[in-house]
């Protein structure tokens, strides 16, 4: 059947369309942080935040059906559904960030941040990361370090060099702030001499494509510093840390401690519904909304705010973030104890951890990791990778996942690790 069903999707959906896995999982149903595939085998999700309170959460389902079934519009019409949405959002943010527009995925959250950036500084430069991700409309597939766009990389993009764990951009974890700053800083002046003029830095606060290096709380002060020296706007992409996931904190910049002047958010916030947004200040809001003539058909309908809204009544009233500290905990201090040759660096923070491989040599173990996530595939467990050689373990689970959950999940990696060969 699987062969069958890569067949259909190659000739309706066309050739080179991804899937996870050597052999692609064929899923038929989830419950919690369990998913069932078209045989019947049952596996353990370590890797999907989309399903942020759970795959098929009863509240979310039910807040889904009864808005469906009453009303479903645009935000031409009046609707109370996005202002009471937008009301208790807003109230978990910092920094006069009280103002929002809602769209359907973080591809569009972040390009109107990045077009709020321009709007404000009347510039065009945009910094990012050397080995980031942030959607794939025109605008950001130009940050994209995976797939470079046609034609080369704009004039007005500067990417400067990722925060690593094992290879510091300074040489030293201690001297890495200063250092990223530094580069920042130097593209901020090459964006200027070449006559785009910086508006903005977009960044995941918790580097989360980069490969969720160790940082620390006030890494990037030396960064807001040379942002706010030059007029420049802090984008910060919530899609991943957001929504309680780091457990210490509801935000990954309140962790990290900086303000942003935007926020994006994404996949989790509506627990699968397509529903995503931009966050901002008013001023910002102001001159985007003077600059550009947005309107978006389906972001903000009453069906994704009422999703939205049940996923926020879950991580409250079931303690998620609190859960996301605990089982967070445990999990890396189980993934810190793991011995094995290739082992480079456990890392992680709240339901967000993995475990970086390299050779004795230096250099990244690539291959073994994605023989790992075979491993874990065939023994019901669902992971990934991550970081700029692919050979970062990324484990991202539902927010109810468990200490049960992370004890089978390790006590699998351990059983696999020992089962993997390795050069």
């Amino acid at each position: 059947m699987t062969t069958d069903l890569l067949a259909r999707r190659a000739n309706r959906l066309g050739p080179n369309l991804p899937t996870f896995y050597e052999n692609p999982v064929h899923l038929v149903r989830g419950e919690g942080v369990w998913l069932w595939d078209a045989d019947g085998r049952k596996y353990l999700d370590c890797y999907n935040n989309v399903p942020h309170v759970g795959h098929c959460h009863p509240h979310v389902v039910e807040a889904i059906a009864r808005q469906a079934s009453t009303l479903n519009t645009h935000t031409r019409y009046l609707h109370e559904g996005i202002l009471d949405y937008g009301d208790r959002l807003t109230a978990t943010l910092n920094h006069d960030l009280s103002q929002l527009i809602m769209v359907c995925t973080g591809s569009e959250a972040n390009d109107i941040a990045l077009r709020m950036a321009h709007s404000v500084t009347g510039k065009t430069g945009i910094i990012a990361t050397d080995n980031t991700y942030h959607g794939n409309t025109a605008a950001t597939s130009q940050l994209s370090t995976r797939r470079p766009p046609i034609g080369g990389y704009p004039g007005n993009i500067r990417l400067v060099p990722a925060p690593n764990s094992l290879a510091p951009v300074s040489g030293t974890l201690d001297a890495q702030p200063q250092a990223f700053a530094e580069n920042v800083a130097r593209a901020i002046d090459e964006l200027e001499r070449a006559g785009h003029g910086f508006a903005g830095i977009m960044l995941c606060p918790s580097f989360a494509n980069e490969g969720i290096p160790t940082v620390a709380p006030g890494f990037l002060d030396p960064t807001t510093d040379a942002v706010r020296r030059a007029g420049g706007l802090i984008l910060c992409d919530e899609v991943q840390p957001g929504f309680g996931r780091l457990g210490s904190h509801f935000w990954g910049h309140e962790w990290l401690g900086f303000a942003p002047d935007v926020v994006t958010i994404g996949k989790p916030m509506a627990n699968g519904h397509p529903c995503a947004a931009t966050i901002a200040r008013p001023d910002i809001m102001t001159a985007f909304r003077e600059a550009f003539g947005y309107f978006n058909t389906f972001g903000g309908n009453p069906v994704s705010c009422a999703a939205a809204m049940a996923t926020l009544d879950v991580i409250e009233q079931d303690n998620l973030q609190q859960n996301a500290a605990i089982v967070g905990q445990h999990a890396l201090t189980r993934l810190h104890a793991i011995d094995h040759p290739l082992k480079a660096e456990a890392r992680g923070n709240g339901l967000f951890f993995g475990i970086e491989f390299a050779h004795r040599d230096g250099s990244p173990a690539t291959g073994f990791a994605e023989r790992v996530v075979e491993g874990m595939l065939a023994n019901g467990v669902l992971m990934n990778r991550i970081g700029r050689e692919m050979n970062t373990l990324k484990m991202r689970p539902p927010m109810p996942f468990g200490i049960d959950h992370a004890n089978l999940a390790i006590d699998t990696l351990e059983h696999v690790l020992d089962d993997t060969p390795y050069d």
